[in-house]
């Protein structure tokens, strides 16, 4: 079945076409991994926690 987002030909017409597709694909793939991760910490609370604690421990240890 084809995708009803995907232009009609492969080659677009100009370069900003090509960019925006690639924006909303990029953008459309963002929100679907926040989305898995929100099930993730909902599935999972304490990996999530462990997880969390780990982000901050790098966050407070990294050098700037």
């Amino acid at each position: 079945m084809p995708n009803p987002q995907s232009p009609a030909s492969p080659g677009a017409d100009s370069p900003d076409d090509g960019d925006a597709a690639r924006r909303r694909r990029r953008a459309q793939f963002l929100r679907d991994l926040a989305e898995a991760r929100e099930l993730r910490d909902r599935v999972q609370p304490r990996r999530a926690k462990a997880a969390r604690l780990r982000h901050a421990m790098r966050m407070r240890t990294f050098r700037w």
